[in-house]
C-alpha cells in the first residue's frame, strides 16, 4: 500500500531486513602458509619416525676417521656416517659418533664389532685395498647376541672370520706363538680349512692361546681326540730310513700355519665331533703331537757319575727299542760326605707301555698291583739304567733300561722324592776303569824288590859253586866253569843299570803310555761320539 501523499505510480518495494555477518572470514591467501606448515609437520614428523640410532665408537686414533664424511658400511652398503670425532675424557682414546638408518637399529646388539678400514697386509692376506682410492670407512660385523647396545669398543685389527660364515672356532694353547699370525692358514691332509682367528698371551705368561675357525664342512673332521701341531717352515727327521723333510704347503714356509688330524681309530670306535670353543694343546711337531697319551705317570730319579753331555729334556728311556718314558730334568748334586758331584736326572716312565693290550684296544694298566714290589724285584734282578749313544752323528744320548747280571747289588732309595733307582757307567767308561784299575795294579808291583831279591839268591848260587868247583872231581870241572859263566851274565843281566832292567823299565813305561792313551781314546769319544762315523775333524779318516 502506498504511503499518503506518493505518487502511486511506483511499484511496492520490499522491506530491507538487517542479516548478521560471520566474525570470521577465510581468505584463500592464507591456505599456502596452512599447506607449508601442514607438510613441515609431516616431514619432521616422517624424520622423527624414521630417524636411525647415534652409536658411539672408541678407537685407540682417529686415523681414517673424518666427520660428516666417514661412511659406515656393512657388507659394503652405507648404513651410516661419522658426524662427530672426539678425545675421550681421559684423552687416551678418541670416540667417533654415528648415525646409522633405522633398519640397522636391530644389527646393534653387545657383540656387534666396528673397524676402520684401510689397507692391511697381515698373515699372508691384504685387505682393504679399495680404500686408496675411496678413502677409508668404518666396517661393522653383526652379532648374534639378544642384548642390545649403543656404545662400542672399535677393533685395531678386523676381524679374521665374518660372524656369518658357517664353521666352528676351537681353543688351543701354545707354548709360544712360532711364526703364527691372525689369518694364518688352518691344514687338514694339506688342504687349507681354516685360520687363526685370534690370540692372546696367558694371564700366567706361560703361554699362548690361540682361537682356530675352521669353516663347514670341514669342521665335523675335528673331534674329541684331535690333534693339533705347527706347521710352520720345514719338519726334518732323521730316522733309519734316512732324512725325511716335510712341509703343509709353500704358504706354510712363509707365513706359518697349523694343521690337524686325528690317531687311526679302531673299527667302531671313532670319537665323536667336538663341540665349539673344544680346547686342544698345540705341539710343536706331528711327531709330538702323534705320540701315545698314557694316563698313568711315575716319576723317579737316575743318579750318573759320568758324563751326560748329548743327553736332552725329552731324550727318550728305552727298554730294548721301546720307549717307556722320557726325561724331564737334568740338574746337578754335590755329596759333601763324600765330596763328589753327580748328575741326578729326573724321568718319567709309562707303566702302560710295559703291558699288552687286549683286543679291543685298551690297556691293561700296570704290571702288578704291586709296583713297588715288582720294582725291587727288577733292580734285585740285574736291572739298571744306563746312558748309551742313540746317533753317532748327533752325539745324541738316551737312557737305557736293561738288565746287567754282573752289576753290583742295589736298592731303590724309596726315602727321596721322585725315588731314586740305581744306574750303571757307560760301556767305555766301565773300560776306561778297567784300564785305570790295571795299570794302578801295574804300578803295584814291586819290580825293584824283585830284581834285589833274584840278584842275591844268584849270588849265593854263585858262592855254592864256588865251593862245589874246589871239592868235586876235576871231570866236572869244566861243567862248573860253564855253569859259573851262565849265573854270570845272569848277575850281569840283573844289575841296575843292565840291558834286561832298562827294557823292564821302558816295556813299564809303553805300558803306562797306551793306558794314558786308552783313556785319552775314551774321553774324546765319550764327548764326540759321532767321531766313531765320521772320524776326528781335521784328520784322516
Amino acid at each position: 500500500m502506498a504511503a499518503p501523499g506518493n505518487d502511486n505510480s511506483l511499484p511496492d518495494l520490499p522491506e530491507a531486513k538487517p542479516v548478521q555477518g560471520s566474525r570470521w572470514r577465510m581468505q584463500i591467501v592464507w591456505l599456502v602458509p596452512i599447506v607449508a606448515v601442514l607438510i613441515g609437520g609431516w616431514l619432521a614428523a616422517k624424520a622423527v619416525i624414521e630417524e636411525g640410532p647415534t652409536i658411539t665408537i672408541s678407537f685407540k686414533t682417529g686415523d681414517g676417521l673424518e666427520a660428516g664424511k666417514t661412511k659406515i658400511k656393512y657388507k659394503d652398503v652405507d648404513i651410516g656416517v661419522v658426524k662427530a670425532v672426539t678425545l675421550s675424557p681421559d684423552h687416551k682414546r678418541v670416540i667417533a659418533t654415528g648415525e646409522l638408518v633405522k633398519d640397522a637399529t636391530s644389527m646393534l646388539v653387545d657383540n656387534t664389532r666396528f673397524w676402520v678400514v684401510r689397507p692391511r697386509i697381515s698373515g699372508g692376506t691384504v685387505s682393504g685395498l679399495g680404500t686408496l682410492l675411496s678413502g677409508s670407512f668404518v666396517g661393522m660385523d653383526e652379532g648374534n647376541s639378544t642384548r642390545t647396545r649403543r656404545d662400542f669398543v672399535g677393533l685395531e685389527v678386523p676381524p679374521a672370520i665374518p660372524s656369518d660364515v658357517p664353521g666352528r672356532e676351537f681353543v688351543l694353547h701354545s707354548m709360544n706363538m712360532g711364526s703364527l699370525d691372525v689369518g694364518s692358514p688352518v691344514f687338514f691332509r694339506r688342504l687349507q680349512v681354516g685360520q687363526i682367528a685370534s690370540y692372546e698371551m696367558d694371564p700366567n705368561g706361560k703361554g699362548v692361546t690361540l682361537r682356530v675357525f675352521v669353516n663347514a664342512p670341514y669342521d665335523r673332521f675335528v673331534r674329541s681326540d684331535t690333534r693339533f701341531w705347527h706347521a710352520s717352515g720345514l719338519d726334518v727327521s732323521l730316522s733309519p730310513d734316512g732324512v725325511q723333510i716335510n712341509t703343509q704347503s709353500v704358504v706354510s714356509l712363509l707365513i706359518g700355519g697349523v694343521a690337524f688330524e686325528s690317531p687311526e681309530a679302531d673299527a667302531g670306535s671313532e670319537s665323536p665331533e667336538a663341540g665349539a670353543d673344544s680346547k686342544f694343546e698345540l705341539y710343536a711337531t706331528h711327531a709330538d703331537s702323534m705320540k701315545e697319551h698314557d694316563q698313568i705317570v711315575d716319576t723317579y730319579v737316575v743318579t750318573f757319575y759320568d758324563s751326560v753331555r748329548g743327553l736332552t729334556v725329552g731324550a727318550p728311556v728305552d727298554f730294548r727299542g721301546v720307549v717307556i718314558g722320557e726325561v724331564t730334568r737334568i740338574y746337578t748334586r754335590f755329596d759333601p760326605v763324600k765330596k763328589q758331584f753327580s748328575i741326578p736326572v729326573e724321568i718319567n716312565l709309562y707303566p702302560q707301555r710295559f703291558t699288552s693290550r687286549f683286543q679291543d684296544g685298551k690297556p691293561t694298566g700296570r704290571l702288578s698291583a704291586e709296583p713297588r714290589q715288582l720294582a725291587e724285584f727288577l733292580i734285585s734282578s740285574g736291572f739298571r739304567f744306563q746312558l748309551r749313544s742313540g746317533n753317532p752323528l748327533t752325539g745324541q744320548l738316551y737312557v737305557a733300561f736293561d738288565v746287567f747280571p754282573d752289576a753290583p747289588k742295589a736298592k731303590i732309595d724309596w726315602s727321596r722324592t721322585p725315588p731314586e733307582l740305581p744306574t750303571v757307567p757307560r760301556t767305555l767308561q766301565s773300560l776306561q776303569d778297567s784300564l785305570t784299575r790295571l795299570l794302578a795294579k801295574l804300578n803295584g808291583i814291586p819290580f825293584d824288590a824283585i830284581g834285589a831279591s833274584a840278584q842275591r839268591t844268584l849270588q849265593s848260587a854263585n858262592d855254592v859253586m864256588a865251593k862245589l868247583g874246589t871239592d868235586v872231581v876235576p871231570q866236572a870241572h869244566d861243567t862248573l866253569s860253564a855253569a859259573q859263566s851262565t849265573l854270570n851274565s845272569a848277575t850281569d843281566a840283573l844289575q841296575p843299570d843292565s840291558q834286561l832292567q832298562q827294557n823292564t823299565s821302558d816295556a813299564m813305561r809303553e805300558l803306562a803310555r797306551t793306558a794314558a792313551s786308552v783313556r785319552m781314546l775314551t774321553d774324546y769319544l765319550e764327548r764326540h761320539p759321532e767321531a766313531v762315523v765320521q772320524g776326528k775333524p781335521g784328520g784322516k779318516q
